[in-house]
């Protein structure tokens, strides 16, 4: 059953996450304040486990100038007893490209890439409260152009 407490922890999560990937806070480990250590991400750009995959979202983000990462629509399910979790959401990702990639593709280039989609989450407590120990981006829309990958 899930308590209305773990709702709003698993979701409080979720946007400090987002609001971490958006200001780029990537000192040190940044990352253990919402993830596991052995986490697997999955997104469009490929799949990645442990340090490997905070490492391969850094890079993607760097790849634009900006970004805004907005998530509504949280949904919850625990399993308290086994102190586990599943949480889904809504999102809107906008990405800003750099001058450089709309210098590149010359004038009129739309300087933004927007993906509307969908995420899905299995979540562990451990000590330190939730953490999210699998993560997906489905994609289920997008406009604009994405930057070409190396």
């Amino acid at each position: 059953m899930t308590t209305q407490t773990d709702h709003t922890e698993i979701s409080t999560l979720i946007s400090r996450f987002f609001r971490a990937l958006d200001e780029r806070k990537f000192d040190g480990d940044w990352a253990r304040g919402y993830l596991t250590d052995d986490v697997r991400t999955v997104t469009p750009i490929g799949a990645a486990d442990g340090v490997e995959a905070m490492a391969h979202a850094e890079e993607a983000l760097e790849r634009y100038a900006r970004t805004q990462h907005i998530a509504s629509d949280v949904l919850v399910d625990v399993e308290a007893a086994a102190g586990r979790a599943t949480a889904s959401w809504n999102a809107l990702m906008t990405h800003v490209h750099h001058d450089a990639t709309l210098q590149q593709r010359g004038e009129g280039a739309n300087p933004l890439f927007t993906v509307g989609g969908y995420w899905e989450a299995e979540l562990r407590r451990v000590r330190e409260g939730w953490r999210i120990s699998r993560m997906s981006v489905q994609a289920m829309w997008t406009t604009g152009q994405p930057p070409e990958l190396a």
